[in-house]
């Protein structure tokens, strides 16, 4: 007992002198944090502004009463996102959603990447046992098969490109694979198959911190906490002909998306909830990065709540009608300053019919593009018209999950000058997507040394 007591006390000491802290509460060091501004964000610095109307509410809906709110900085997409990003993302989920059956296929047919010049190419990085690490082996032997799929967790190969070439398909399996990827032949025209868009589905899982606060049962397993969505993530082309009764707008479904004309133009047809799947998958990603170079994870990109968008689409001016100001939408050149309905709806008086790219006309001054026109935004809340009257004063949100109408802001191509005021409210349900709503995500930034009033 003695000698316990003893090798105690010696390895007590000489932790406390190796540390070079001298016995003193010096705090846990990890890695050191450098802020890093998100490729194509823009910091949006904190501080107080008033929220809601700051004049006569002419169309009198009175759901926007003048309320001094205060929020923390944060990081803002300078543009809406665009074609191209979101393309991105569908890409991503399409080729991930292949890979994936490509490697189960391999696997029930016992092919390995062993097996060269076969569909075994594609088979789970962890199909070898002698190629995978203590804790893959682990994560193998404990827990492979206890999902839906029985393949969850399992890795991908993702160093051998994914042929789309049916010239170049490896075997007769990857043959078959892919071809349950596109519509039967009966529905394609024209020479073509497309794919069958309901098969690229984005599967993600979150904690709902504010459930799990509030929960009166402080017993409750965080796994009853935790919500798994599943959201089709190609955006429904269809909202350019189905939102306008006897109107030619076949070009914009059949090119608008796909299109490198329209690569940088604002991607529609997006529901509020793909615009959230969206967000999970961009913070997924640059994570991964992240994580491969052994770096801090950043924070959870996300969609705006309300008094963020607002905020940040004032650029800094109290009581403005709109981002550059007000109460005119041209300038003193007499043109424009936004994409909308002008006059008496002379769609084409602001030099554009449809939408514009995403980075026209002038910035606020938070160096924001199009925080009023071209396409509405659906922001992180639920309309109710009387939650100016209730939310807090510091960060106010309100996003009622039993509540299915979610807010857009900013008004879009086919609106009127009244909606791309800074303070006015407009709905759509989350599950709706049309040729006139798209979004840009967020980013908190992490710290409080950023706000606008602040002393230099």
């Amino acid at each position: 007992m003695k000698k316990l007591f003893l090798l105690t006390a010696i390895l007590a000491i000489l932790s406390s002198c190796g540390s070079g802290d001298r016995g003193q509460l010096v705090g846990a060091k990890g890695k050191k944090w450098h802020p890093e501004k998100p490729f194509g964000m823009e910091l949006v610095p904190g501080g107080a502004f008033i929220m809601g109307k700051a004049d006569d509410d002419l169309a009198g809906i009175h759901d926007a009463p003048a309320k001094t709110v205060t929020v923390t900085s944060f990081y803002m997409d300078a543009t809406e996102i665009t074609n191209a990003e979101y393309r991105q993302f569908v890409e991503w989920v399409r080729d991930s959603t292949i890979r994936t059956r490509l490697a189960i296929l391999a696997d029930e047919v016992g092919l390995t990447q062993t097996d060269a010049g076969t569909i075994g190419d594609y088979a789970f990085v962890d199909a070898d046992p002698d190629n995978m690490s203590v804790y893959e082996k682990y994560m193998y032997d404990n827990y492979a098969g206890l999902g839906p799929t029985g393949y969850e967790g399992r890795k991908l190969n993702k160093d051998i490109d994914i042929e789309f070439d049916t010239a170049n398909y490896i075997d007769e399996y990857y043959a078959e694979v892919m071809d349950t990827m596109y519509l039967p032949m009966e529905e394609s025209y024209n020479g073509q198959r497309t794919w069958d868009v309901t098969k690229f589905k984005f599967q993600y899982k979150y904690m709902d911190i504010e459930k799990a606060a509030k929960a009166k049962n402080k017993g409750k397993k965080r796994s009853e906490f935790i919500i798994t969505e599943e959201v089709e993530v190609y955006p429904d082309t269809t909202a350019w002909i189905r939102d306008f009764a006897y109107s030619y707008n076949e070009p914009m479904h059949n090119d608008y998306f796909w299109h490198a004309a329209y690569d940088e133009y604002p991607v529609v047809g997006v529901s509020w909830k793909q615009a959230k799947a969206f967000c999970e998958w961009r913070t997924l990603y640059h994570n991964e990065y992240r994580k491969e170079k052994k770096q801090h994870f950043v924070n959870k990109y996300r969609l705006p709540s309300e008094a963020e968008w607002e905020y940040a689409a004032r650029g800094g001016l109290q009581a403005a009608t709109y981002p550059w100001g007000g109460p005119y939408t041209k300038n003193d050149r007499g043109c424009f300053m936004a994409n909308f309905k002008p006059l008496r709806g002379d769609y084409a008086a602001d030099q554009a019919l449809y939408t514009v790219e995403a980075k026209s006309f002038e910035p606020n001054d938070y160096n924001l593009y199009n925080m009023a026109g071209n396409v509405s935004e659906w922001v992180h809340a639920s309309y109710d018209p009387s939650s100016y009257e209730f939310v807090s004063s510091v960060n106010p949100s309100v996003n009622d999950v039993d509540n299915q109408r979610k807010v857009v802001r900013g008004g879009s191509w086919k609106d009127v000058a009244y909606y791309m005021q800074v303070s006015s409210r407009d709905y759509e349900y989350a599950d709706s997507a049309r040729s006139y709503i798209g979004f840009r995500t967020v980013q908190q930034y992490m710290g409080t040394d950023v706000v606008l009033n602040k002393k230099n």
